[in-house]
């Protein structure tokens, strides 16, 4: 028999799976379950934005698009990044239209790392950045964040992890899995320090449209900050466009001629049909993700005060779709509740630890799904606890 343990990359058999998609493929095994595991809303993707990709397809002319992506896109990105964070980019040589935001986030960490540099990860985040560090090659750093302080990012979490191979500092805000925002107050002192620095900033700021009762401040917006940020978005959680598979990197010139490179090799290009939809969803669709984010405000509100009273502390998201709530006083593990709670009441959630160290003792909730759902699923979370408790009595 072939040996494939020899022929496969050490560095890849190291990392682990994704802790999101174990639960997810569980799940899907398994009659009656309900997934509260996986980021994507349950919105359609709004009618005007099919139906420009059905205009493209009738057109029958479905053809390879330039590298950075299509001209109309790059130049409707560069007219919402200014009009909403007041930033100019030149849409020839400072924006790169990526597959995702995945794809964007991964551009960037290559073309930015070398073997051994350090990059300083924020914690609790998606799952994605320490793991794509280590295979460009770098040294992920974690940087905690504490629900003491609102799950914000503060100098004083970070200042003391700088070293002369620190390279790029990730700021995930707002926050999968916490749901913290940072204000332009959060901001301020962590870009005074930055600003005397040689690191680089990767902004993703995917779940910028996803905010409740405050407006998304971009650390762009911080002066001379734009020209040391790799700002990422795209169009999945906002646009409910996950399946489009459409994201972009913002970035200084000298920054995007390197990672094109890299896209062109890769990828070549983004789909030509999502970025012409991509195009209508930038111009025409302000009035649906209002629509969409006051449907996500009610059931976020929902949830964190039925988990509240449940006895599960639950931090009050101020963006994104997802409540993150503490299971410690169960006493049991992060992995051992969701794992319970999927075979004993058949509620995938994803355990706090897959978003890092400091996840453990809560777990993630996305309420990108019906407000029936979600009644149903705290039906069934308020059983479990009961024989959670019933356990504990017994003993």
């Amino acid at each position: 028999m072939f040996n494939y343990d020899k022929v496969l990359s050490d560095k890849i058999k190291e990392i682990k799976p994704s802790g999101i998609r174990k639960f997810f493929d569980i799940a899907g095994t398994m009659e009656g379950v309900i997934s509260l595991g996986v980021g994507e809303p349950d919105f359609s993707t709004p009618w005007v934005i099919r139906k420009a990709a059905i205009q493209v397809l009738e057109r029958k002319h479905i053809i390879y698009g330039p590298n950075k992506g299509i001209s109309a896109l790059r130049e409707a990105v560069s007219r919402k990044i200014e009009k909403k964070h007041g930033v100019k980019y030149c849409p020839e040589n400072e924006i790169l239209i990526t597959v995702g935001g995945s794809e964007a986030i991964d551009l960037a960490l290559r073309g930015l790392i070398d073997p051994g540099d350090e990059v300083l990860v924020v914690e609790p985040c998606f799952v994605c950045y320490a793991p794509l560090v280590e295979l460009a090659g770098g040294v992920p750093v974690s940087v905690p964040t504490r629900i003491e302080n609102n799950f914000k990012l503060t100098l004083e979490d970070f200042k003391d992890k700088v070293t002369d191979r620190t390279k790029l500092l990730i700021m995930p805000f707002p926050n999968n899995p916490t749901g913290a925002v940072m204000t332009k107050e959060d901001l301020d002192p962590i870009a005074d320090f930055l600003r005397n620095t040689d690191i680089m900033v990767l902004s993703d700021e995917i779940y910028s449209e996803l905010t409740y009762g405050r407006k998304h401040y971009s650390i762009i917006e911080e002066e001379d900050m734009a020209e040391r940020t790799i700002y990422v978005n795209g169009f999945s959680k906002a646009y409910a466009m996950t399946g489009w598979r459409l994201g972009y990197v913002a970035a200084p010139e000298p920054i995007i001629t390197q990672i094109a490179k890299i896209h062109q090799y890769g990828i070549m290009c983004s789909p030509y049909i999502s970025q012409n939809a991509a195009v209508e969803a930038l111009e025409s669709c302000d009035s649906e993700i209002v629509k969409m984010v006051d449907e996500y405000n009610i059931r976020r509100r929902y949830l964190v005060s039925e988990f509240n009273r449940l006895g599960l502390t639950c931090f009050n998201p101020e963006g994104a779709f997802y409540v993150f709530p503490c299971i410690k006083s169960t006493g049991l593990t992060s992995e051992d509740f969701c794992e319970r709670l999927l075979y004993e009441e058949k509620v995938a959630a994803v355990p706090g630890s897959a978003f890092g160290d400091s996840g453990e003792g809560y777990i993630r909730i996305s309420y990108a799904y019906s407000l029936k759902h979600l009644m149903e699923a705290m039906s069934r979370i308020e059983s479990f606890l009961k024989k959670l408790n019933g356990e504990r009595h017994e003993s």
